[in-house]
């Protein structure tokens, strides 16, 4: 951690605390498939590069320097915060237990989005971007992005983000997931050029593993406690298992930030890594 933050500080990256608007390893298995509120306030933990960052726009200017070549497990940093983050690829089961929790607790959040989950739940995804929560990229039909060519792996990621943008009105540049966690040189690069920069997780809580995983409430949130680390990226998701159908992460969700305030540790969007 000490060398990435230098190479940081010798990039000129500038913390600056922001008041948020709240908006690995690769892990086997799919993902399991109220009204709008005001953004959660919280406070955030920007990192940015002293030279202008990129367009913010679909098919952006690539993604250069510092940010580039990596899948990122963790927020570089020694300040205690948290980033949750929910991919949602398959139902939306558990998407109005888990507003409610972030509304009450005034938690922000960053929610990656397939291109087929907006397509099937706009209203949800609408009701996560009306909540003021981050939204990121997570391809049009979550493939194995390593067994594309180079054109579907690039059409994957731009038409996800335009199929977000059309349905939130929200544009998840920079922020992209790679489904599975399935990534390496080639497919970081190809998204890099496509003007994102992928962000994978510290610890999958495998709340999608349901009864059959023997996962519990309980057991999401001792995975998120055992790996608690400055900076560190929880993976948990916004549907249900598809044949118990428990939403443990949503279950969890109270238990967690409870504990990791209890630790000390303040919540932030992935925002705090990308700027």
């Amino acid at each position: 951690m000490k060398t990435v933050l230098a190479r940081l500080a010798a990039a000129g990256v500038v913390l600056a605390v922001l008041a948020a608007c709240g908006g690995g390893t690769p892990a086997p298995g799919a993902e399991p498939g109220t009204s709008a509120a005001p953004a959660p306030a919280s406070t955030s933990i920007a990192l940015s590069p002293s030279s202008a960052a990129p367009s913010r726009s679909v098919g952006r200017v690539a993604v250069t320097g510092w940010l580039a070549g990596k899948d990122w497990t963790v927020i570089p940093t020694r300040r205690h915060i948290v980033a949750l983050t929910f991919d949602a690829g398959a139902d939306a089961d558990a998407v109005p237990s888990i507003l409610a929790t972030l509304r009450r607790e005034g938690v922000p959040a960053t929610f990656f989005l397939t291109g087929n989950f907006v397509r099937d739940f706009p209203a949800a995804a609408r009701e996560i971007a009306a909540g003021g929560y981050r939204i990121g990229d997570h391809t049009v039909s979550h493939p194995y992005l390593t067994r594309l060519s180079d054109a579907a792996v690039r059409q994957e990621i731009l038409s996800g983000a335009r199929q977000i943008t059309a349905v939130t009105g929200i544009n998840p540049a920079p922020l992209f997931r790679f489904p599975f966690g399935d990534a390496d040189a080639r497919t970081i690069a190809i998204a890099n050029q496509a003007g994102y920069a992928p962000i994978r997780w510290t610890v999958d809580t495998l709340g999608w593993e349901g009864k059959a995983g023997h996962i519990s409430a309980a057991a999401v949130a001792a995975r998120v406690l055992a790996a608690l680390t400055p900076g560190e990226i929880v993976l948990m998701h916004v549907g249900s298992n598809p044949d118990d159908h428990t939403t443990f992460d949503a279950d969890a969700l109270p238990q967690v930030i409870s504990e990791l305030q209890a630790h000390g540790y303040s919540f932030v969007t992935l925002t705090a890594l990308t700027g």
